[in-house]
């Protein structure tokens, strides 16, 4: 994991590498271990390292492979490099270092863009082609890295993260008017290629985007599941048992992908089912020692701010040397303000302080963890997948926004002022138009996908990087290993929505987990003191929302934002999220990032 930069003109300048640096430099959290810059006539690159394959400096990047005229810069980590490497080998190419970075660039020699189509990881990537000048950006299938842009008509530049770019300077830092109607309506999250700024895009998931030297882009959608059950016809007629083995099989390959290292692996465990079956599946496979972690606040609105509990259970059944992370209210203040500023985009869930924290300490002791983000949006483990079983596909899109959305469209009209507020509905219109897309079986197969490929990706995902990566910390996701995904969404959707959702995972985990953890009421990182805004919190938020730079913005209908400042606590969106948290966190965000 690291931090990636770079710039490519196409004004006949050459690229300005100041301007790259500043980029690099504003991203050292990603990459404490190293830096490094190169550039060539229009093309500059830039990297921070976090050393965790290849641990010399053989593996520092920008990476340039003067034989074959190629320079890159990689963040994430391929776990079948080896294979690659022993293929590549094979076919003549010779190899200068132990990294995955070389295996990359060399297999994007041999090839081209087609390359991703045999990794196997997490990854987003540049290469800069010295003979043809052209540039290829790449990101993995589910978006687990990120990779932003801004382009205009004399340059592109793009980075690992959002405030990077705004460190390099000249971008449009106005408003996106349909990016705002997106996260005030579609629980927060904004898809791609927008995001709340007009002037900075991000690479869409599964995209690999062919750059020529005159700014001409031609983007390649290169993995898509078709979710239906024709896709897979080797499963087909099996049990629900040996679908639960199927299932366990590909998680089992997808953990142990991911012990891939040069540095010890820990695992986040919250002691819920997913990751639970981590730590199960790693003891499985004779891992001793392991290192576990689990959060937990102090109670608030009556509701109880730790799971120790369920994650105690399973540390002691597998001989986990376990910490548990205990966060007095103290901390969590300026815990948020740093949460935010590590944000890439504003992210509105209250797990992203926990995660925070919980980097903060992890980090201290490991470089690299396994993590349970993805199992609920693969294997329909939330509360918005029931009422679309048995939907007609034409309905699917009504009971999908009457469950998921944070409002209505008319609604929104009250709450966003006039400047700012669209005529038309475009997040239901976004929404109707990918669950209307071919291929998928059933009304619950579509907002499956609509949720792996969009949702997932732009929430849980991003939040994950972007809170681990604030510490220097990589987080590996094993359940969005795409195999295991491209297996679940050929699952019948009555296997998944079984036992109360996860009804496969449920079944194949029996085998592996305690009673008490499989059939626990589903949790969450919970942080009740900005669930239940009070004192400084509500202090802060009504400082963000009432201040000089909200005001001069006028996102909201200044009423509105009175109503929630007299009761904080008493307006919820759909699924319970905080009205007025979602109101202060896009504030806080945009003036953290100075806009």
């Amino acid at each position: 994991m690291c931090g990636l930069s770079g710039e490519l003109r196409f004004d006949g300048r050459p690229a300005d590498v100041a301007a790259v640096a500043r980029m690099s430099d504003v991203m050292r959290d990603r990459g404490p271990d190293g830096a490094g810059l190169w550039s060539l006539g229009p093309v500059a690159l830039g990297h921070r390292r976090l050393r965790i394959i290849d641990l010399s400096d053989r593996g520092a990047q920008p990476m340039v492979d003067s034989d074959l005229g190629l320079a890159g810069v990689f963040n994430g980590c391929l776990y079948n490099y080896r294979e690659l490497r022993e293929e590549l080998e094979g076919l003549g190419y010779r190899f200068f270092s132990t990294s995955d970075t070389e295996v990359l660039v060399k297999s994007f020699h041999h090839w081209g863009a087609g390359c991703v189509d045999h990794f196997k990881g997490m990854f987003a990537f540049a290469v800069a082609e010295r003979d043809t000048g052209r540039l290829t950006l790449g990101r993995d299938r589910l978006g687990i890295k990120p990779l932003y842009v801004a382009q205009d008509a004399d340059r592109l530049r793009f980075a690992s993260s959002l405030p990077a770019l705004l460190a390099g300077g000249g971008v449009d830092t106005g408003i996106d008017r349909v990016a705002l109607h997106h996260y005030m309506t579609f629980h927060s999250v904004v898809p791609a290629e927008r995001t709340i700024l007009a002037g900075v895009r991000k690479l869409p998931p599964a995209t690999v985007r062919t750059v020529e030297p005159d700014g001409t882009v031609t983007d390649h959608l290169y993995w898509q599941p078709p979710y239906t059950r024709s896709a897979l016809p080797e499963y087909t007629g099996l049990t629900a048992d040996e679908w639960g083995e199927a299932v366990l099989d590909r998680l089992r390959a997808a953990v142990r992908r991911r012990m891939v290292a040069d540095v010890p692996v820990g695992v986040l465990l919250s002691g819920g089912l997913d990751s639970s079956l981590i730590v199960a599946l790693l003891a499985e496979e004779g891992q001793t020692g392991l290192s576990t972690f689990s959060i937990g606040f102090s109670s608030a609105g009556g509701e109880r701010g730790d799971e120790f509990a369920y994650s105690d259970l399973i540390a002691e059944e597998f001989g986990t040397d376990h910490e548990r992370i205990p966060v007095d209210d103290a901390r969590l203040l300026p815990a948020l303000e740093h949460a935010v500023r590590a944000m890439s985009e504003p992210m509105v869930s209250h797990d992203c302080v926990a995660f925070h924290l919980l980097s903060e300490e992890v980090s201290k002791h490991v470089k690299v963890v396994q993590s349970g983000q993805g199992a609920d949006e693969v294997f329909a483990g939330y509360s918005w997948y029931p009422p679309l079983a048995g939907v007609p596909r034409e309905d699917a899109a009504a009971v999908y926004e009457r469950e998921f959305f944070d409002r209505s469209h008319a609604t929104l009209g009250a709450i966003l002022s006039p400047e700012y507020m669209l005529d038309e509905d475009v997040s239901g219109d976004f929404v109707r138009r990918h669950l209307a897309r071919p291929g998928a079986d059933t009304a619950l197969d579509a907002a499956l996908r609509l949720d792996t490929n969009v949702m997932l990706v732009d929430d849980p995902v991003k939040r994950v990087d972007n809170m681990t990566m604030a510490f220097g910390l990589e987080a590996r996701t094993p359940f969005l290993d795409h195999e295991l995904v491209e297996l679940a969404a050929a699952c019948p959707p009555e296997l998944k929505l079984a036992s109360g959702g996860k009804g496969v995972l449920k079944g194949a985990a029996r085998k592996l987990l305690p009673a008490e953890v499989i059939d626990r009421p589903k949790g969450y990182f919970p942080v009740p003191a900005i669930k239940h805004i009070h004192g400084p919190f509500l202090e802060l938020v009504r400082d963000a929302l009432t201040g000089q730079a909200a005001r001069s913005r006028g996102l909201f209908d200044q009423p509105y934002v009175d109503k929630l400042l007299a009761a904080p606590d008493e307006h919820r969106t759909t699924l319970g999220a905080n009205a007025l948290w979602q109101l202060g966190l896009l504030e806080l965000w945009l003036q953290a990032q100075g806009v």
